[in-house]
């Protein structure tokens, strides 16, 4: 079983983090940019640092919820995020930059929106 209020603790750090992420992505308006000047280079860095980070505390929520939680937001490849995380950890040489740009572009938005819908669902009791 989790505490409720440590989960909120948990996902409302996680989504502060993950709100940082359109903020560093401002500006990179192509895979190149990420890699074609030290500006777009600690972009990067910074957010594979925040990919690493959110994947490893998803991969904790879903083992202290018996992945019974995450499961009921569909909208979401969780083994993806978490994967993800596994990929830049033990890979991060190896970080493909239209990848990056494919995640920032199209999942960030999404993933935002439904950690928001968790936190609002475990407040209210529902999750």
């Amino acid at each position: 079983m989790f505490d409720p209020q440590l989960l909120i603790e948990r996902l409302t750090i996680v989504l502060e983090s993950l709100q940082r992420i359109p903020r560093r992505f401002a500006g990179i308006n192509s895979p190149a940019d990420f890699i074609e000047s030290e500006m777009g280079i600690d972009r990067m860095d910074a957010i594979c640092m925040i990919l690493i980070a959110v994947g490893e505390e998803f991969k904790a929520i879903d083992r202290k919820t018996e992945g019974n939680l995450l499961s009921r937001y569909p909208g979401v490849n969780w083994r993806g995020v978490i994967s993800v995380r596994d990929f830049l950890a033990h890979g991060y040489f190896q970080v493909n930059a239209e990848q990056l740009f494919s995640i920032c572009q199209d999942d960030i938005p999404n993933l935002i929106e439904t950690v928001k819908e968790l936190i609002k669902d475990v407040k209210n009791g529902i999750a």
